[in-house]
């Protein structure tokens, strides 16, 4: 998870981890990319990157912007996903919803609308980001994070 609100990354990655699953899981949170390169040896294969953008600051957006030239180009096909939060605080948005449109578009990556200060909310994000990690990590069987990322762009167009 990168994002610049270090307090709703880790409210995420608790909603993740309380959810039931059967493959272990590792959640990295970083506030911006790259990772320190020290400990890279030490660190477990990423199979998905979710940037958290948050509405109502475009400090987010540029960090996210930033952090993207450091993900290698593979990880665009399919395993990484833009994730807005606050959007039940619109009346107060600081980020053009175009600019995350075409942050997706660009990079070929889905775009989740989420507001995670709402409990019931935060889960079913966890379990929606849960699902794409067991399909980006490659534990759906016939389903591969390309083919998943060709079906989130085609019902984004709906």
């Amino acid at each position: 998870l990168v994002g610049s609100d270090e307090g709703l990354q880790q409210k995420l990655a608790e909603a993740i981890l309380r959810e039931k699953k059967d493959f272990k899981i590792s959640i990295h949170l970083a506030t911006s990319l790259p990772l320190p390169s020290e400990r890279d040896h030490l660190r477990p294969r990423i199979d998905l990157i979710a940037f958290m953008i948050d509405i109502k600051s475009k400090y987010s957006l540029k960090n996210v912007e930033a952090s993207l030239a450091h993900v290698d180009a593979s990880f665009f096909l399919g395993k990484v996903c833009f994730l807005v939060t606050g959007v039940g605080r619109v009346n107060y948005c600081s980020v053009e919803m175009n600019a995350i449109w075409k942050l997706g578009e660009v990079y070929c990556s889905p775009v989740l609308f989420c507001e995670l200060e709402l409990e019931g909310i935060r889960v079913a994000t966890a379990q929606r980001l849960l699902r794409m990690l067991q399909i980006c990590a490659g534990h759906i069987p016939g389903v591969s994070a390309l083919s998943f990322g060709s079906l989130m762009r085609n019902s984004a167009d709906d």
